[in-house]
């Protein structure tokens, strides 16, 4: 096993969802930046990054956000609390903003990959991500894909519940880069989805739109953190090769 491999699974294997966290314990703000940063870098779908993250810091408002949080411990003691955010209302920001990128990276050319990628953002992600308020176009896709999913393989997603789950996953995997590199950084974490999303909307001031993916509590944890022996259902159930 490579030393990198052998350190990874060492940060693996010390992270948990740590509950109570250390008020007296020096922690430092700036392992939240990096931390977000690295998360930034998460694979998502179709390189939308269809998401933002907020850093919750002043103790007036991370008062505010206890309750929100059901009064978990997690959210209760945490020196940080970062909310992962779901845009899928963001998509044509986005898509202009990939666009002008293929521009930077294929500049004039025409050849076949610059084509296709120029395909890609200006033609395909609108008929993705587009769907009307009545959700008809949505519909229509999913027939669309049913009867040519009968002749050859065919993408079955497409309607604003098959969006809304792909904007969240990338969400999640942003999440889980970031309890990683908290980890790496000597501190703990632990997701939150027992929270009062709309009550979060409001206070964050988000717009209908936005959709609250998890909560973040970090910090250095307590020895009164972690509430029992990590439990995980046996690999030969789980884990199958085919």
């Amino acid at each position: 096993m490579k030393k990198s491999a052998e350190l990874f699974n060492e940060i693996v294997e010390a992270r948990r969802s740590v509950r109570v966290y250390d008020a007296e314990a020096d922690f430092d703000h700036d392992s939240v930046k990096r931390s977000i940063d690295r998360a930034i870098l998460a694979p998502n779908s179709s390189n939308m990054q269809l998401w933002e993250f907020y850093r919750i810091k002043s103790p007036d408002t991370l008062e505010k956000m206890v309750p929100i949080c059901m009064g978990q411990n997690a959210a209760k003691t945490a020196r940080e609390l970062v909310v992962f955010v779901a845009r899928p209302d963001l998509w044509r920001k986005r898509q202009q903003a990939l666009i002008a990128e293929m521009k930077n990276v294929y500049g004039d050319r025409t050849d076949k990959q610059a084509k296709r990628a120029f395909k890609y953002y200006q033609s395909l992600i609108p008929k993705y991500y587009f769907n009307d308020p009545f959700r008809i176009w949505g519909s229509i896709k999913k027939l669309m894909f049913f009867f040519i999913g009968l002749r050859r393989p065919m993408v079955r997603h497409g309607n604003g519940t098959d969006i809304r789950i792909s904007v969240h996953k990338s969400a999640a995997l942003a999440a889980q880069t970031f309890m990683l590199s908290m980890k790496a950084e000597g501190y703990d974490t632990c997701p939150m989805e027992g929270m009062d999303s709309l009550r979060i909307k409001k206070l964050l001031k988000l717009p209908r739109k936005a959709e609250i993916v998890m909560v973040i509590g970090c910090g250095p944890g307590s020895e009164k953190g972690i509430y029992s022996e990590r439990f995980r259902i046996p690999n030969e159930e789980v884990i199958f090769e085919v």
